[in-house]
């Protein structure tokens, strides 16, 4: 009996010291882990410090991006940028997003030479801010133009007859908060963001016919909703060169004088769109991650924007649809 006690308190020992040596190794394999990031990071910011050229990627929906603003301000605040390149990979999106964003870069542009690269699409508000470039290029097969605006919101009026669900509201006016979701929009609610529309499209084609150096008329007629290839854009004067990063390059080096040697850096965001530190991040990341490496696969095959998706208030966005009945998904959408 003696020896049967002793040897299961020297399993139990065993199995603490295993234990405790599992731990162990996890901890430093997760401080050997948070070093590197922290070194690639150190390492990445001092090569900073030489005389590069500030790649800014803008990747997805556009939408009112602080940080983003703050990185191109920063950018433009540093000496050792010689140059920038905006590469794009955008259908659009918020309409003041894309304003803000415009703004920025023409800020950055009065210090710096600005080229604007246009990758696999940079449509409506993504051309927009192309047009903040000082040169703007696309490949042969790029997607842009798209130039408008739209205001879509949603109606769960048949919604809510079906499930027996009645709304009110006493308002100080017949077009405060129109449209809602609960009812139909009104004339005079469709004339009001009619307007609102309008407003933003001139500004919208007036900004092409400035940017571009072409007639207003012919803005007007680009400024049909209409997108287009590279090859096309070319072609009507909405783009400057056909090519990729390469060509980028080589204009900044033959119209501004660039040095051929200098690197191209990618300034990314310092921390999450949550605030969170860029080391604590990363266990977020790693979930988000996985979560998406399920679904990526399906959802890319489905569009540039993922079935359903849909932007509410003023927005200047290529929607491209994956089915005929995508279009009865995204109300008021530009198809």
């Amino acid at each position: 009996m003696s020896v049967d006690v002793d040897s299961l308190l020297d399993r139990r020992q065993l199995r603490r010291k295993v234990t405790f040596w599992r731990i162990a190794a996890f901890l430093i394999l997760a401080i050997a882990l948070i070093s590197l990031i922290a070194y690639v990071s150190g390492a990445a910011d001092a090569s900073k410090q030489g005389s590069h050229i500030a790649r800014i990627e803008i990747d997805g929906v556009i939408t009112d991006d602080y940080e983003l603003l703050q990185r191109i301000e920063r950018i433009r605040e540093h000496d050792p940028v010689k140059g920038v390149i905006v590469a794009i990979n955008s259908p659009g999106g918020s309409t003041t997003g894309g304003e803000a964003i415009y703004s920025a870069l023409r800020k950055l542009a009065e210090d710096k030479p600005v080229v604007s690269e246009i990758r696999t699409v940079g449509a409506s508000a993504g051309y927009m801010i192309a047009m903040a470039g000082d040169h703007t290029i696309a490949r042969y097969n790029s997607i842009t133009g798209s130039i408008g605006v739209l205001f879509q919101y949603g109606n769960f009026k048949g919604l809510l007859d079906t499930i027996g669900v009645n709304m009110d509201a006493v308002k100080s006016s017949d077009l405060k908060a129109e449209p809602d979701f609960y009812s139909e929009a009104s004339p005079e609610a469709k004339a009001m963001l009619a307007k609102v529309v309008k407003d933003s499209y001139d500004w919208f084609v007036d900004l092409v016919a400035e940017r571009r150096g072409i007639d207003r008329n012919a803005a007007l007629k680009l400024a049909d909703g209409s997108i287009y290839s590279g090859y096309t854009a070319h072609k009507l004067g909405l783009i400057d060169a056909i090519g990729g990063e390469e060509v980028a390059i080589q204009w900044l080096e033959s119209e501004k004088d660039l040095s051929k040697d200098l690197p191209v850096i990618t300034w990314r965001p310092e921390q999450t769109e949550n605030g969170l530190p860029f080391v604590g991040a990363i266990s977020r990341s790693f979930g988000i991650g996985v979560a998406e490496g399920l679904v990526g696969e399906a959802k890319s095959a489905k569009g540039l924007i993922p079935r359903g998706l849909t932007l509410d208030g003023l927005v200047s966005v290529w929607q491209a649809p994956d089915s005929a009945a995508n279009k009865a998904a995204v109300p008021g959408g530009t198809q």
